[in-house]
């Protein structure tokens, strides 16, 4: 197993050197960098379905929520909506805080028969409240210079701080969501992660007060030096004419994707430590026991619902940490970017390919999927031109061909996903 491993890591290796050789190694270390950042995906929900057997598919929710974080933790406040809305804004926090707790404590005090109706006019009541502080701050907020502003920004923190927030973030969604939705069966339990994942980045998306909604973010800070400070130190440039490198803005680029390129190992390199260390423990060996036979396990005093949580609050722990740092590489939060249903296929087959309950399959898995994710329309290209040689310049086959190159790569998924389930079902490196 380890001398597999081993294998076919280094095959992964060698082909992206050989991207390296023949395109170029700025888009290598591109192609590297979203790699680990799958990666880390994978292992979260590796951890979920691989460890315990909970198929969530609201990978993307959790994954925008730790985006969301990047760019409240790190990007400065707008200090004239503060101004304008803070005080209304703090008003409607009290209003909710007053409307939860008033609920609390008449579903505690009252007898069975008037709970519910008391609770639901605690809500109705605490709605409106609510709505009377909290819907003319957001308008106050959003009518601040939208075209730059429009949102109250962020902590001005560094970014790197956002990365383990961002997973704590999505940790807290997780326990929230999982208190509620881990009692369903397998199937309801993926129809309500996917529901939620919707509202989540739907609230990404129009809350423009909080995230700019879809006018988008730019301007995140980085963990890394750039590019145009980079070609005017002294340091760097001496650095580069002493490595032989002609083009300084090239090299420059390539710097800040090494740059990156470390981080993200160091984070895969803590997250995979944690991972592999849970799952040889006593706990480790239990949820697979879960996983294999929850009546079993219930029947021997395990409580299975406490268990199944705590891997869930994990699982999306990990992808929250993953979606602040792909917010920090593309440097701009795009909620229109996170469609739950097309990425989320992708991190469930990168877990499928590599291996279902192993770490490792799972980290390589992301390596090979989103590899090809990225070079399936290169390959896409060469293959349709190849097809479409011997066609003349105005056949209408060969413009057809042409054009649908570009869905080469759902193609290629689905491929890989059929070939997997039939001839190798546990994965490149299934699990022991």
């Amino acid at each position: 197993m380890t001398r597999r491993v081993a294998l076919l890591y280094a095959l992964m290796s060698l082909v992206l050197i050989g991207v390296g050789i023949l395109q170029s190694w700025n888009v290598a270390f591109g192609i590297f960098n979203l790699c680990l950042i799958s990666a880390i995906m994978a292992l979260g929900v590796n951890m979920q379905w691989g460890y315990a057997g909970l198929f969530n598919v609201g990978i993307m929710g959790f994954t925008a929520l730790g985006g969301l974080t990047a760019v409240l933790v790190s990007m400065p406040p707008v200090g004239q909506a503060w101004a304008a809305a803070g005080g209304d804004l703090a008003l409607s926090l009290l209003s909710l805080t007053a409307t939860v707790i008033a609920i609390l404590v008449a579903r505690r005090s009252l007898p069975r028969p008037f709970r519910l109706p008391a609770t639901g006019a605690l809500m109705v009541a605490g709605y409106f409240l609510v709505s009377r502080f909290f819907v003319p701050a957001t308008a106050s907020i959003e009518a601040i210079d939208p075209a730059l502003s429009g949102y109250l920004g962020g902590l001005g923190l560094p970014v790197l701080i956002a990365w383990p927030l961002g997973g704590l973030v999505a940790a807290g969604a997780g326990w929230m969501i999982g208190k509620i939705a881990l009692g369903l069966r397998a199937d309801y339990l993926a129809i309500a992660t996917l529901g939620i994942s919707e509202i989540i980045i739907a609230i990404i998306k129009y809350e423009e007060w909080l995230s700019r909604g879809v006018k988008n973010v730019t301007g995140i800070p980085r963990p890394v030096p750039y590019e145009v400070d980079l070609v005017e130190t002294p340091w760097f440039v001496s650095f580069a004419q002493s490595v032989g490198a002609s083009d300084l803005a090239e090299f420059a680029s390539l710097f800040v994707k090494l740059s990156y390129a470390i981080l993200f190992i160091a984070v895969l390199a803590i997250v995979m430590w944690f991972a592999e260390r849970a799952l040889r423990s006593p706990w480790g060996r239990m949820m697979r026991a879960i996983r294999d036979n929850r009546d079993a396990a219930a029947a021997m005093g395990k409580d299975v619902k406490a268990r199944h949580l705590q891997v869930f609050v994990l699982g999306c722990a990990t992808c929250g940490i993953a979606g602040a740092m792909l917010t920090t590489l593309d440097g701009q939060l795009t909620p229109t970017s996170y469609i739950p249903l097309r990425f989320t296929f992708l991190v469930w087959v990168m877990v499928i390919l590599g291996g279902s309950g192993n770490n490792w399959g799972a980290v390589l898995g992301g390596f090979v999927i989103w590899f090809l994710w990225v070079e399936a329309e290169p390959i896409g290209n060469a293959v349709m031109a190849a097809l479409t040689f011997p066609l003349a310049e105005e056949s209408a086959l060969a413009e057809h061909l042409v054009a649908g190159a570009a869905y080469f790569r759902y193609l290629l998924m689905g491929t890989i996903l059929l070939l997997v389930m039939r001839f190798a079902p546990k994965g490149l490196i299934p699990e022991r």
